[in-house]
């Protein structure tokens, strides 16, 4: 699933290549992607508005309209928002659910093989409610060892399992996580209320240094994440952790494990390093 750098690296790409263009024609595909909005008015409603911006919230691409509308998109598995200018082939957009004809001649489609994904079309109060029910940005100022402290404090959860916890945190996810954790030599599985004032601080200061790294590499891709223009992020070669279970720990040789025990997802960690 994309996550916060995946999310951002596509909401620049798009900001940097759409902003200013108008939406012509709305073609709805797959109307089960969409969210908040049906087939006919989102149709009716784009027709003619012009994209002022795109932009990231928590794992959502926004894309802001000068009608006030905002285009709200979660990518979930297998999402993609493609700017197709004649660069891709037709079985590449074959699972496309909604194409956006724009004034210059191309279209940004929003692709998803699963359609676990959604497209939301909401106006600035819809957002604005949305939007204050998900937690601080660890990319944003705000985001200090004391306020991670008090989040951690509050709860006996595993503290992975709080990392990923959109409404405290926004945009962490399992590979992100998993990355923090072991940079900050903390057990995944350890209580959240456990981490003390250093450790905390050190898990924020890795939490924000993966974060800035994998946006740099353009993100992750495993299977399914691509950029705006269909092209792999890189950072899958720089990971620690994440999808090498059973190879050696880069830090201390030892073997690394995976389980499902903590939040039924993938966790990868060293057992020497993390304590």
């Amino acid at each position: 699933m994309p996550e916060l750098p995946e999310t951002e690296t596509i909401a620049r790409d798009l900001d940097g290549a759409i902003s200013g263009q108008k939406i012509k024609r709305i073609s709805v595909r797959r109307p089960d992607v969409l969210r908040e909005v049906s087939a006919r008015a989102i149709a009716r409603r784009l027709r003619g508005a012009t994209i002022l911006r795109s932009w990231r919230r928590a794992k959502l691409v926004v894309i802001d309209l000068d009608t006030g509308d905002r285009i709200v998109v979660q990518p979930r598995f297998t999402g993609a928002l493609l700017i197709d200018s004649g660069n891709f082939s037709g079985s590449e957009l074959d699972y496309s659910t909604l194409r956006l004809d724009l004034d210059d001649g191309r279209a940004l489609h929003y692709a998803d093989v699963r359609r676990l994904g959604t497209v939301a079309l909401m106006d600035a109060r819809r957002f604005e409610e949305y939007s204050s029910k998900l937690g601080i940005e660890p990319l944003d100022r705000a985001f200090t060892g004391a306020h991670l402290s008090g989040v951690l404090r509050a709860t006996s959860q595993p503290v992975k399992k709080v990392l990923m916890e959109q409404r405290k945190i926004a945009g962490i996810g399992n590979i992100y996580a998993n990355e923090a954790l072991w940079r900050a030599r903390i057990d995944p599985s350890r209580p959240a209320a456990s981490i003390s004032l250093e450790e905390t601080e050190q898990l924020r200061n890795s939490i924000v240094a993966v974060l800035n790294e994998a946006i740099l590499a353009r993100g992750t891709s495993f299977r399914d994440y691509r950029d705006a223009s269909g092209k792999r992020g890189s950072f899958v070669e720089k990971l620690d952790v994440y999808g090498r279970g059973g190879l050696p720990c880069r830090r201390c040789g030892s073997k690394l494990i995976t389980t499902h025990a903590i939040d039924g997802r993938a966790t990868t960690m060293c057992v020497r390093c993390q304590h």
